[in-house]
C-alpha cells in the first residue's frame, strides 16, 4: 500500500469498513454484556479476547477499536490500551511494569499529578522513586540502580518546557532492559513519533488536542511490541475502561487534529514573539524558540508545536500576578490545555515542584495556552493585562 501522507492518515486512520460498518464514522456501541448463540462462538471470543473480538463491555466495542487504529497507525506501537483520563493512563502504565522493591527515574519537570501518584500511591508500594534533571543526558547512567524498571521521560516537560533527548536517554535505558514511558502529550500523535526514537510506551491525555474540545476527559497508552502484552492485561486487571461516547468524541476530534495544530502553533510563535519584546518578559519557554532549554533537541526531532508554552518575569508578586489575570477577557484561568480556548496560570515559585535541580528564575512564571481566536485580540488582552501588573507594581 502507498504511503498515506500525515493529513490524509488523519482522516482515513481508524476507519476499517470492519469497525465503520460502511458509514463515515464508526457507530457509538454501547455494551456490557455480550451476548452468543453457540458455546463454539463464546469459546472463540474467550480465546480471541486480546484481539478484539467482542467478549464482554470493558474489552471494548467497535468504538473503542476504531480509535485504537487509528491511534496506532498515527503514533506508531502495536496496541493501544485507553482511560478514563490521561491521569490514569500515566499511572496504571507504571503498575502494569512495578512491583515492590523496584526503583524508577521520573523526570523532574512532570506534570504534578504524575509526581503525586509516585510519592503516594508508589512510595506505599515499595516502589521508590528518583526524580532527575530533564537535560541530565548521558548522566542519566549514574542513577540507574539494578532494580531500576522504568524511565519515565515528559518533553517538552510540564510548566518548564524542557525538551529531552529522548533517543539518548532511551538508548542508555535499553542497555539495562529498563522500559522507556513517555508522556507525549504536548506534540500529540503527530508532531513526535515516539516509537522512531526509543520509547516503549507512549502516553496521551486525550482530554486536551486529540478531543480538543474541553468536553471530555480521556487518556491513552501505546506500546510497542515488546510492552503491549503485559500493558494491555495489567490495565484490563485493573479495572480501567472508557465511555464509547466519549470515545467517538475523541475520534471525531481527531479528525481535525492537523489543522488545529498548525493554527495553535501559529497563534502561538506571534503571541509568544511578542511577549519576548515585552520590558516585563525575562524570557519566553517556548520549544520553538532559542530561549527555551532543548531548543536543539526540538529543531531536531519534532514536527511542529502547538499553542503551550510558558514565560518567566523579572519580577511580581501576588497582588500584581491577580490583577494581571483577574481583568482578561479572552484567557481564562483554568486547568489542563488543548482545547480551542486560550487558558492562563501563574506560577510564583516554580520551585515548589521541582526537587531535583532548582530552578533560579527572576521572577514569577505564566503557562499560556494560546487558542483559536484572532491573535491580535489575544495580545489586546494581553497588553492589558500587563498594564493592570504594572500599575500594581508602580504603586
Amino acid at each position: 500500500m502507498e504511503k498515506k501522507a500525515l493529513d490524509t492518515k488523519i482522516i482515513t486512520a481508524g476507519r476499517s469498513k470492519k469497525w465503520t460498518q460502511h458509514l463515515v464514522n464508526p457507530p457509538v456501541s454501547r455494551a456490557s454484556t455480550i451476548v452468543f448463540d453457540t458455546v463454539a462462538e463464546m469459546k472463540h471470543a474467550t480465546a480471541n479476547r486480546a484481539n478484539r473480538e467482542l467478549f464482554y463491555g470493558r474489552r471494548g466495542t467497535n468504538t473503542h477499536f476504531a480509535f485504537q487504529d487509528a491511534m496506532v497507525e498515527l503514533e506508531g506501537g502495536v496496541g493501544c490500551a485507553l482511560y478514563p483520563c490521561g491521569t490514569a493512563a500515566i499511572s496504571n502504565a507504571i503498575l502494569s511494569f512495578v512491583k515492590t522493591g523496584d526503583h524508577i527515574l521520573m523526570v523532574d519537570g512532570t506534570y504534578e499529578p504524575t509526581r503525586d501518584f509516585c510519592d503516594k500511591i508508589l512510595d506505599k508500594m515499595g516502589v521508590e522513586t528518583t526524580y532527575y534533571d530533564p537535560m541530565i543526558g548521558e548522566g542519566i547512567r549514574d542513577l540507574i540502580r539494578p532494580n531500576t524498571t522504568v524511565l519515565f521521560l515528559e518533553s517538552p516537560c510540564s510548566i518548564t518546557m524542557e525538551v529531552q533527548d529522548v533517543p539518548l536517554l532511551a538508548s542508555i535505558a535499553h542497555e539495562h532492559d529498563i522500559v522507556v514511558m513517555l508522556d507525549n502529550t504536548w506534540a500529540s500523535p503527530i508532531n513526535f513519533q515516539p516509537f522512531d526514537h526509543g520509547v516503549d510506551i507512549s502516553i496521551q491525555a486525550a482530554t486536551k488536542y486529540i478531543v480538543g474540545h474541553s468536553d471530555v476527559m480521556l487518556g491513552t497508552a501505546t506500546a510497542n511490541e515488546r510492552c503491549w502484552d503485559q500493558l494491555r492485561e495489567g490495565s484490563y486487571l485493573m479495572g480501567q475502561c472508557t465511555s464509547p461516547d466519549d470515545v467517538y468524541l475523541a475520534m471525531r476530534g481527531l479528525r481535525t487534529l492537523g489543522v488545529r495544530l498548525r493554527q495553535h502553533e501559529k497563534n502561538s510563535i506571534k503571541v509568544a514573539q511578542w511577549l519576548s519584546e515585552r520590558e516585563e518578559v525575562d524570557h519566553v519557554r517556548h520549544p520553538a524558540f532559542e530561549s527555551c532549554e532543548g531548543h536543539e533537541i526540538y529543531k531536531r526531532d519534532f514536527k511542529g508545536c502547538n499553542g503551550l508554552f510558558s514565560l518567566v518575569l523579572k519580577r511580581g508578586n501576588t497582588a500584581a500576578l491577580t490583577a494581571l489575570l483577574d481583568g482578561m477577557e479572552h484567557f481564562s484561568m483554568g486547568y489542563s490545555w488543548g482545547g480551542f480556548e486560550s487558558l492562563i496560570l501563574a506560577n510564583e515559585n516554580v520551585n515548589s515542584i521541582r526537587t531535583a535541580k532548582k530552578k533560579e528564575f527572576v521572577g514569577p512564571m505564566l503557562r499560556l495556552h494560546v487558542g483559536l481566536e484572532d491573535v491580535d485580540d489575544l495580545i489586546r488582552d494581553l497588553e492589558k493585562g500587563f498594564e493592570r501588573f504594572n500599575a500594581v507594581l508602580e504603586q
